[in-house]
Order: structure tokens, then sequence, then C-alpha cells
């Protein structure tokens, strides 16, 4: 399911559709009770409407109280954690595979590498 560019993960099926579907995505591993969760919240969904790109990069929120089994695959312990990957697979973007806390400045940073990354990508295909 998706809105306003982000789509919203339920179950770790669905996130495996999400990446079958496209390069790369960005998750965001949060809960409703965690509070920089919900200071974070605004920015991500900001960098979303910015960088998406429709089968190059998408940016998905995971609630890992709703969808535990994709918090056990990918080890999160933490919220929120947000992790980057292409083409299934876990990559580190600027030397970070994970960030953990609400970290605009290196979340900014990763969304713009692969905004940059996603564009080239459907400027050459």
């Amino acid at each position: 399911m998706s809105s306003d560019n982000l789509h919203h993960i339920n179950s770790l099926a669905e996130l495996q559709s999400l990446f079958a579907s496209t390069t790369y995505v960005a998750v965001d591993f949060y809960a409703d009770w965690c509070g920089p969760c919900k200071v974070i919240a605004p920015h991500y969904e900001t960098l979303a409407k910015q960088h998406s790109t429709p089968g190059a990069l998408a940016f998905a929120k995971v609630n890992v109280d709703h969808a535990q089994d994709a918090a056990l695959a990918y080890g999160v312990s933490a919220m929120p954690t947000f992790m980057f990957f292409k083409e299934g697979r876990q990559v580190a973007v600027n030397g970070q595979p994970v960030i953990r806390g609400a970290d605009p400045r290196a979340l900014s940073a990763a969304a713009e590498k692969l905004g940059g990354l996603a564009k080239k990508r459907t400027a050459t295909a």
C-alpha cells in the first residue's frame, strides 16, 4: 500500500514484493510508541516526495509491531532504523549500512545519494 510516495509495508512478503519491482529501496523501521520516530517521520516523508522515482527508488515504512517478520528478518532492535537496499540486497550508502536513530543529516545525505543513482538508472534505461 502506498500513499504520498511512501509504501506502508505490513509484512516481509510485501517488502520483498517492493524489492522485486524497484531497484533501490530506503526502509524506515519504526514504532508508533517511539518518540524519535515521530520526530524524523516528516523529514523522511519530505525526502520521499523529493527523491522517489517509480521503479528506481522507493521509500518504505515498516511498523515493527505490525510487521514483526520483516523486523526479525533484518535484525531490527532499535527504532528508528533506516536501511537501504539495491535489487533486494542491503547495501551501504555513504559508507553506512544502517542509520540508527533520528539523524536527519545522515538520512538526507543517503536519500540524495540514492536519488542521484536512481536518476542515472532511469536516464540510461
